[in-house]
């Protein structure tokens, strides 16, 4: 058994807790809040940190203003997480997928799984602010079905 399916989120080292994350990058992806109804969208916009090809912060130690760093309190709290997210499905009680790096052994396996943001997105350094909603990929009422 793995240590995701023996402790809790509040258990869990630095290290485990790190390893969670699957390397999709769909929680870098910047998320607008309509004015009219507070449904959240969700764009192919990514931070300005995020490495379009590995998926991966390019500085981590250092990330942006606003950046959330996910702990076991927040993600108990936060309801923006993908559906296919580690932390979210072990939170809810739900198994990691077959694709996940933990089970599969190889960091690639969300990438071809088609989880992964890979070449997917577009930095916020090349979009202007007033332009965002030219980039919506997903809202709350319409988000595509996750392979979880």
């Amino acid at each position: 058994m793995g240590f995701w399916e023996t402790k809790t989120l509040e258990e869990m080292t630095r290290e485990e807790w790190e390893s969670l994350c699957d390397g999709c990058a769909r929680c870098c992806l910047i998320q607008l809040i309509d004015d009219d109804g507070g449904a959240r969208v969700t764009t192919s916009v990514a931070c300005e940190l995020l490495d379009d090809t590995s998926c991966r912060c390019t500085n981590y130690t250092r990330r942006v203003i606003g950046c959330v760093t996910l702990t076991a309190a927040k993600v108990r709290k936060i309801d923006w997480l993908p559906d296919s997210c580690a932390y979210r499905l072990l939170r809810d009680g739900r198994a990691l997928p077959d694709w996940h790096p933990l089970i599969s052994g190889d960091p690639e396996s969300v990438h071809r799984a088609g989880i992964s943001m890979r070449g997917k997105t577009v930095s916020e350094r090349d979009v202007a602010v007033e332009d965002l909603g030219n980039w919506i990929i997903s809202s709350d009422s319409d988000a595509p079905d996750e392979a979880v």
